[in-house]
């Protein structure tokens, strides 16, 4: 049985493929690659594999999140993005911070990363 992720529209799609260029640009212009994958691991890591809870859902976001200890320094992240995250409103947060990890490995020579959108 394969993997099965989740279907999104074409406008969906076509908004994660210009945001992954702006992004591209963005990471590299701000030298930012580390932060923005810390960032989208930190966003990932809380879920358990156990329980199938917890994971990639932007709530880093908040400030309850933000104030952990482990999540130090990454309302930079948050802030550094926002404005670009804005002009893609489609996007759910959960998706435009994973995407940003991705982006980031690519931007630093890493090997190109399967990116599934759909994520809440």
């Amino acid at each position: 049985m394969g993997k099965c992720y989740p279907t999104v529209s074409e406008e969906y799609q076509k908004a994660v493929e210009k945001c992954k260029r702006k992004l591209r640009g963005f990471i590299a212009e701000k030298h930012c690659a580390p932060l923005m994958l810390r960032l989208a691991w930190h966003s990932a890591g809380t879920f358990d594999v156990n329980t199938k809870t917890g994971g990639p859902f932007g709530t880093i976001r908040h400030p309850d999140e933000l104030s952990h200890a482990a999540n130090n320094g990454l309302d930079i992240a948050v802030r550094l993005l926002e404005p670009l995250k804005e002009q893609f409103p489609i996007l759910s947060y959960a998706d435009f911070y994973q995407l940003a990890g991705v982006v980031a490995v690519e931007v630093t020579g890493g090997p190109e990363v399967p990116f599934h959108p759909g994520r809440p």
